[in-house]
């Protein structure tokens, strides 16, 4: 069977004023103008800190609470879209922390224990598709918007198990030659070989997300691709896929202290792109483009996680979590020897 499985260091700016990239004003003027005041150039004292007894409660709402909106719970960390629901993503509290009660130390205590036993299973799934042409994968497919955390995902969560048995793929603007073709054909040939765990960062949900958003395909078009990703999924699962997807949910002002961070920081420049600031812009197109892609597309065969991604370390222990989930019900075996072992052994104890 295959599944397809649909991150920070401490902060050590400084307290005082906000520094900002020099020769690029321009810049600086356009965040200050796009993101709200509380996290503004000269406010940085301000900043929301969620260690405080107040913000803690709040990022603690029960899982159930959050997944009853939904139909979505499960027992497990983030909130499932239940098949059917009607998805409204901004009833989801991007600061909570669903299914789990402990503080961000705790958390990544958790985090670190999960991946050796994540680590463990997944060699195991690696090693029982060796010499065969079938077997079960795992696909991971991670969205979110700017900022949200993909990256955190792909080196504490994914970048815990042995890299031979991973395959990622970031998908960016597609080229002029995969514009010649359906949204799906780039996609497919990245779908996990037999022992393999596919990572997915951003996906072929990109085309029902920002080609809404912008008004590239119109409904009809959408409506068809639609149609089209849950087909290319159900082949996946009919092949042996089980299929998780994320979704990280992170709110617009945190979103905003993070693209400041990406200004003042030189070791963070490269990160930014200043057309995250008119993306940033159409937020509300953003949410609704989500909330209408996840109502037509979370599936039994194929559920949508919705991951509160404002505290890192809760996204990438949810996700974990999910991916762990996904390979202990695969349950891979370690494969039988296709040798004696016993006439091996003493074979090699000759050489002794």
């Amino acid at each position: 069977m295959t599944a397809v499985l649909t991150c920070g260091n401490a902060d050590s700016r400084p307290r005082g004023r906000r520094f900002l990239p020099p020769g690029r004003p321009d810049l600086a003027e356009r965040a200050k103008r796009a993101i709200p005041s509380f996290v503004g150039v000269s406010d940085y004292g301000v900043r929301m800190n969620r260690s405080t007894k107040d913000d803690t409660t709040t990022a603690r709402r029960s899982a159930k609470d959050q997944a009853e909106k939904h139909g979505g719970e499960d027992g497990a960390l983030g909130v499932r879209i239940a098949p059917g629901s009607t998805v409204d993503v901004t009833a989801i509290d991007p600061g909570s922390t669903p299914g789990v009660d402990q503080d961000k130390e705790e958390g990544e205590k958790a985090l670190a224990e999960g991946a050796e036993k994540l680590s463990e299973v997944q060699e195991r799934l690696f090693a029982a598709a060796h010499g065969t042409e079938d077997g079960p994968a795992v696909l991971l497919v991670v969205q979110g918007m700017d900022t949200s955390g993909k990256g955190g995902i792909m080196r504490h969560v994914v970048g815990a198990v042995d890299p031979q048995g991973v395959d990622i793929t970031a998908f960016k603007a597609p080229t002029d030659e995969e514009k010649k073709h359906d949204v799906l054909w780039r996609i497919e040939p990245h779908a996990p070989a037999p022992g393999m765990i596919a990572v997915f960062d951003r996906s072929h949900y990109e085309d029902v997300l920002i080609h809404r958003v912008h008004g590239w395909a119109d409904e009809a078009e959408i409506e068809r691709r639609y149609r089209a990703i849950d087909d290319f999924e159900r082949g996946l699962v009919e092949r042996g896929t089980r299929i998780v997807k994320i979704m990280l949910h992170i709110s617009r002002q945190e979103q905003g202290e993070r693209l400041l961070e990406r200004l003042e920081r030189e070791d963070k420049h490269w990160k930014f792109n200043p057309g995250d600031i008119d993306e940033r812009a159409k937020w509300d197109d953003y949410m609704e483009a989500y909330s209408r892609a996840l109502t037509a597309t979370s599936t039994e065969h194929a559920p949508w996680i919705v991951v509160p991604a404002d505290a890192k370390w809760y996204a990438r222990l949810a996700v974990q979590d999910r991916l762990l989930a996904a390979l202990r019900e695969i349950d891979p075996q370690w494969p039988a020897a296709d040798f004696d072992v016993a006439e091996q052994t003493e074979r090699l104890r000759a050489t002794l």
